[in-house]
């Protein structure tokens, strides 16, 4: 995503623009351990004192690189006081401005069963 995010960056902006970001990263081990075990309020827990650094550190909006931890996105959006920008509008977004209406979704259970990718 930072790659991506850069190259972005300077595409639009040319030279030797790069990206102004803050990237907080969490041990992806333990929070699949709480996948497993349900334990969405703990991960919720990690993910916001995460976005809270974020904030602190001087973010003007988040990003969260998993569509799983969607799951727990009302929980970081009440944590925070910055814009939180959720995949699922995103991509919803994106659906609607290419005329879309059959979409296809690959995803872990976790992501296919709640739900919120087709709300």
């Amino acid at each position: 995503y930072y790659r991506i995010l850069n190259e972005e960056v300077n595409r639009r902006l040319g030279g030797l623009h790069s990206a102004k970001c803050i990237m907080v990263s969490v041990d992806f081990y333990e929070i699949e351990l709480m996948q497993q075990r349900s334990s969405w309020d703990e991960a919720a827990q990690i993910l916001c004192a995460a976005a809270l650094n974020a904030e602190r550190g001087g973010a003007e909006c988040l990003l969260l690189s998993t569509n799983t931890m969607h799951l727990v996105a009302t929980q970081i959006e009440e944590a925070v006081s910055i814009p939180f920008f959720h995949i699922a509008d995103a991509t919803s977004d994106k659906i609607v401005e290419k005329g879309i209406s059959r979409v296809g979704l690959l995803g872990t259970r976790y992501t296919m069963e709640p739900g919120f990718y087709a709300d």
